[in-house]
C-alpha cells in the first residue's frame, strides 16, 4: 500500500531539516511558523507634537535631578550620598543609618503603588516618558539624529558602502555615546563616592577597584542598552512588558487606533471625499509605523512592545491636520469609550473608578505617613545590652552592682551632649559615667554603664532576689524632646 504524506507536514519537516543543516535565513510561506525573529532594526522618525514636548520636558527634568544632585552641597558635604563604607546615607538635611531601612521599604511600596495607579488609569506611563531606558533612548537618538539626520538620511547611510565619510560620521556619533555613557556612569557611582574626590581620581588616574568596575558596568550598560539595544530591552528584558496586562481593564487609558473612523483605509488626494470613495479617514500613510521607537503598527491593536510613547498620536494628527480632517484617529481613550462612543467627560468618571480611588486612597496614607514619620524620626539611638561576663556583683556591703553595654548613636549632624538617668528602683543609680556625655555629629560612643542599688535585707522595703525591670533614659542636654526610654532588667542574687 503506498504511503499517504500530507503536503503541509512535509513541507515543515523539510523545511526544519534544511534549518538544522544551515544557519541561513529562509523563505517562510503561509504554512510556516518563524520560532525565533531575527532582529530588523528601527529608525524611528523625527516626530513634534504634544506628547513629544512633555516627552522632552521629563527628559530635561530628570536629567537636570540626576547629573546636577550629586554636585549639590549641604552643610560643607554632599547634599545626597550614600556613605557604603560608613553606613551613612545623607539626604539633604537627612542623616539615615542602616537601622532606617524602613524608610527604603516604604519608599518601594509607594513607587510600586504608583506604578499600580498610573498604569491602571492610563496604561505604560512610565515606560513612555520617564524609565531610565526611554529617557537615554531618547538622548541616544537625539545625538543620533544630529549627527546622521533623520530617517531617511539614517537609512541611506546604512545602505551605502563603507566609505571614509561613513566612518566619520558613525564614529563621531558613538564617541558622542561612549562620552554620555561615562558621564552617567561617572555620575552614578558619584552617589556612592563623593563625586568632587571621585571627578579627581578620575582626572589623575587614581581611581580605585571597585569605582572602576562600577564607572566601566554602568557607562557599558547604558551605551549598550540606549545604543545599541534599545526596544529589545523593553520587549524581551523588561519583566513589566509582560505583566502590564494584569493591570489593565476595559476602562483604562491606552493608546487605540479608532478602526470605526479610520477604516476602510486607503490613500487619496487632499480634494477627495473620503466617503465618496467608500474610505475611512486613515491614508494608510505609515507614519504611525515610522515613529514608533518599537517598530509596531497600532492599527493592529494594543500589543505588548507598545510603551505608551503617544509618538504615532503626534505623527497621526499631523497628517490629519494636513489632510483637513479632525484629530484623534489615534488617541488616548477606553475600550468602553470606543465601543460605546462615549464622550471625554462620561468616560473620565468611568477612569475615576473605585480601582482607581482605592489605589490613590492607599498610596496618599503611606507617602503622608511615611513622611510624617520621616519629619518626626528621632536623631538618638540607645541600644542597651547586659553584660553576660557578671549578672550582678556586690559591689560594697549592702549595694549590688549590674554592669551594661550601652551603645548610645547621635544621627544627628550637630554635636550633642546627652545625660543618663536610671528609675525602677529606690535608690538606683548610675556610677562610673561622667556625665554629660558628649557625641559628635554623626558618630556613636559605646558605654560600659554600672548601676548599683542599695540591699538591706534587714528592711521591710527591700527589694526581693530576682530580676526587677527597670528603665534607662537617655535625654540631650539641650533639646528635651530628643530622649529616649529603652527598658531592661537589674538582678538582685540571693
Amino acid at each position: 500500500m503506498d504511503k499517504i504524506v500530507d503536503p503541509v507536514v512535509e513541507q515543515t519537516s523539510a523545511t526544519s531539516r534544511a534549518a538544522a543543516r544551515a544557519v541561513i535565513p529562509i523563505q517562510l510561506t503561509h504554512d510556516e511558523v518563524a520560532l525565533y525573529e531575527i532582529r530588523r532594526k528601527i529608525h524611528p522618525r523625527s516626530v513634534h507634537g504634544w506628547f513629544a514636548g512633555w516627552r522632552i520636558a521629563l527628559v530635561v527634568a530628570t536629567q537636570l535631578v540626576f547629573y546636577g544632585l550629586a554636585w549639590l552641597t549641604w552643610n560643607g558635604r554632599q547634599a545626597v550620598l550614600f556613605d557604603l563604607g560608613a553606613r551613612k546615607f545623607y539626604l539633604f538635611g537627612m542623616l539615615l543609618w542602616p537601622q532606617d531601612v524602613i524608610y527604603l521599604a516604604v519608599l518601594l511600596i509607594i513607587a510600586a503603588l504608583s506604578l499600580f495607579l498610573f498604569t491602571a488609569i492610563a496604561g505604560r506611563l512610565w515606560c513612555g516618558y520617564a524609565c531610565p531606558q526611554t529617557v537615554y533612548t531618547e538622548i541616544f537618538m537625539w545625538i543620533e539624529r544630529r549627527i546622521e539626520g533623520d530617517r531617511i538620511a539614517r537609512l541611506r547611510l546604512d545602505g551605502a558602502p563603507m566609505s571614509l565619510r561613513k566612518v566619520s560620521i558613525r564614529g563621531a556619533k558613538h564617541a558622542a555615546w561612549l562620552a554620555i555613557a561615562a558621564w552617567t556612569g561617572c555620575t552614578f557611582v558619584g552617589y556612592f563616592t563623593p563625586i568632587r574626590e571621585l571627578g579627581a581620581a578620575v582626572l589623575s588616574w587614581r581611581l580605585g577597584p571597585w569605582e572602576t568596575f562600577w564607572v566601566l558596568f554602568y557607562s557599558i550598560a547604558t551605551y549598550a542598552n540606549a545604543g545599541w539595544l534599545r526596544e529589545q530591552v523593553c520587549k524581551h528584558m523588561c519583566p513589566y512588558a509582560r505583566f502590564q496586562s494584569v493591570m489593565f481593564d476595559k476602562d483604562t487609558l491606552v493608546i487605540t487606533y479608532d478602526g470605526a473612523r479610520g477604516d476602510p483605509r486607503g490613500s487619496r488626494s487632499k480634494s477627495v471625499d473620503p466617503r465618496s470613495k467608500g474610505l475611512g479617514d486613515c491614508v494608510d500613510c505609515g507614519i504611525c509605523v515610522q515613529v514608533c521607537p518599537t517598530g509596531i503598527d497600532i492599527r493592529n491593536g494594543l500589543q505588548y512592545e507598545c510603551i505608551g510613547c503617544a509618538a504615532c498620536i503626534d505623527g497621526c494628527d499631523q497628517v490629519m491636520d494636513k489632510m483637513g480632517y479632525a484629530r484623534g484617529l489615534i488617541r488616548y481613550t477606553t475600550a468602553t469609550a470606543l465601543a460605546q462612543g462615549l464622550g471625554t467627560r462620561a468616560m473620565w468618571r468611568r477612569v475615576l473608578r473605585p480601582r482607581t480611588v482605592v489605589y490613590a486612597a492607599v498610596l496618599a496614607a503611606i507617602t503622608v505617613a511615611g513622611g510624617a514619620s520621616l519629619a518626626m524620626r528621632n536623631p538618638l539611638r540607645v541600644d542597651v545590652i547586659r553584660d553576660r561576663g557578671a549578672l550582678a556583683r556586690e559591689a560594697a556591703p549592702g549595694r549590688i552592682e549590674n554592669v551594661y553595654r550601652v551603645q548610645v548613636m547621635n544621627t544627628d549632624e550637630t554635636a550633642r551632649r546627652y545625660a543618663i538617668d536610671v528609675a525602677g528602683l529606690p535608690g538606683i543609680q548610675v556610677v562610673g559615667v561622667a556625665q554629660p556625655i558628649e557625641l559628635q555629629a554623626a558618630s556613636t560612643r559605646l558605654l560600659a554603664l554600672r548601676l548599683q542599688a542599695p540591699v538591706d535585707a534587714g528592711q521591710a522595703t527591700a527589694p526581693a532576689a530576682g530580676a526587677h525591670k527597670i528603665e534607662l533614659t537617655v535625654r540631650a542636654v539641650d533639646d528635651d524632646a530628643v530622649v529616649r526610654h529603652e527598658p531592661t532588667t537589674f538582678i538582685i542574687p540571693r
